[in-house]
């Protein structure tokens, strides 16, 4: 189950093979035979935004619902849905965990953060300069999609979107849009929302400009995030300037104080202790640092990231060029690593949501990276990832 104990964690590859070929026989293969075959998974290429030639933000059933039932807000597009199963995306909505109150647990009571309730539920726990943070984190601003010009995605004028409609309890619900940083169009990959938890321990942020603080990244995302980065369209349509001391500061104090889901098999130095781990999570940990090569870039001692950006090198595999969904499949480039400290809440996974479940991960990096992995190895690896 995942952390708040309401959804199960999906289990087993997804990731549907060619034809006559096993796992095994594609890991024997080096990229360029792959390349030269077409023996790549669909799965393992770029996930396009589901309407990529128009893009934005795209949110998931729940937590439209909840919005509208909470705020009276409609997040919902008329040009376009969610698409995936609802058994694919995180549990909602997710529980919160304070670095202040470690020992109060979820803090959430079991509900969605909102601009009507975030009051009565956090009031005592966070301090007056965290609650203004968390008010603005909860203030629908003018979105791109969102907001109350002709050429909006939704019926009605809109007051738009708050950060944590998509970091919902800042956390993640699934929600995409398009990377802001990458130009033209067809050439702009889709965008999975991230978890907001352990910030404190992270020291660059977003996927592509490798931002040096919360403060720089709170601030840029009102440019990018919400209006692609296009600053005439956001003057237009009614961007919201944050003041950097006054309002930025706060928000990112609020986003600081997010922890981690408990993680009780680990030890203070991010190793499993043997007295409360299995033999195959402890065999997980194992191919981890060894083997399967993953503690180079999730480095367990700095919360399961190296603080660098690194290129898989993915168009190895696949011939460069070729489209879907109206997207050009090319090289992504360096890609911020992400924590895997409470990985089994978060998915789907990769930068764009391309891999459904945490054997799909496995079985990507184990061809990507050439490891090798035996079937034991890979099954005690996802064991391992679960503990996180």
């Amino acid at each position: 189950m995942m952390s708040g104990r309401r959804k199960a964690v999906q289990a087993g590859v997804r990731v549907k093979l060619p034809k006559g070929v096993t796992w095994g026989a594609l890991a024997e293969k080096s990229p360029d035979e792959i390349r030269e075959q077409g023996l790549l998974p669909a799965g393992f290429m770029p996930l396009p935004h589901v309407k990529h030639a128009t893009g934005g933000q795209v949110f998931p059933e729940v937590q439209i619902n909840e919005i509208g039932r909470q705020e009276g807000r409609d997040l919902r597009r008329f040009d376009v849905d969610f698409d995936l199963p609802d058994h694919l995306t995180p549990e909602f909505p997710p529980p919160i965990f304070l670095t202040s109150h470690p020992e109060l647990g979820d803090v959430s009571r079991g509900e969605l953060l909102t601009i009507r309730n975030f009051n009565e539920i956090m009031s005592g726990i966070i301090t007056p300069v965290q609650m203004e943070g968390l008010r603005l984190l909860l203030t629908p601003f003018p979105q791109e999609e969102f907001n109350e010009t002709e050429d909006r995605k939704a019926a009605e004028e809109s007051l738009g979107v708050a950060c944590l409609d998509c970091h919902s309890n800042f956390h993640t619900n699934a929600a995409f849009h398009l990377t802001p940083d990458v130009r033209p169009q067809t050439q702009r990959f889709r965008l999975d929302t991230t978890s907001l938890r352990g910030l404190f321990n992270q020291q660059i942020h977003g996927s592509k400009r490798s931002l040096r603080s919360i403060e720089d990244f709170t601030e840029f995302e009102q440019r990018t995030a919400y209006f692609n980065g296009d600053h005439v369209s956001a003057a237009r349509k009614g961007v919201n300037l944050l003041d950097r001391a006054s309002q930025v500061s706060m928000m990112a104090q609020m986003q600081n104080m997010i922890d981690f889901p408990p993680a009780p098999k680990l030890d203070v130095f991010g190793r499993l202790d043997p007295s409360g781990a299995s033999e195959q999570e402890l065999e997980g940990e194992q191919v981890f640092m060894g083997k399967g090569g993953c503690a180079v870039c999730h480095v367990p001692e700095t919360a399961f990231v190296d603080n660098n950006m690194h290129d898989l090198k993915l168009e190895r595999f696949y011939r460069t060029g070729q489209s879907a969904n109206d997207l050009v499949m090319l090289p992504d480039g360096p890609i911020k690593t992400f924590t895997l400290r409470g990985i089994k809440d978060s998915p789907p996974y990769l930068h764009d949501g391309r891999l459904l479940t945490l054997a799909d991960t496995v079985e990507f990096f184990n061809l990507v990276l050439g490891t090798k992995l035996t079937q034991r190895e890979k099954d005690a690896l996802v064991a391992y990832l679960l503990a996180l």
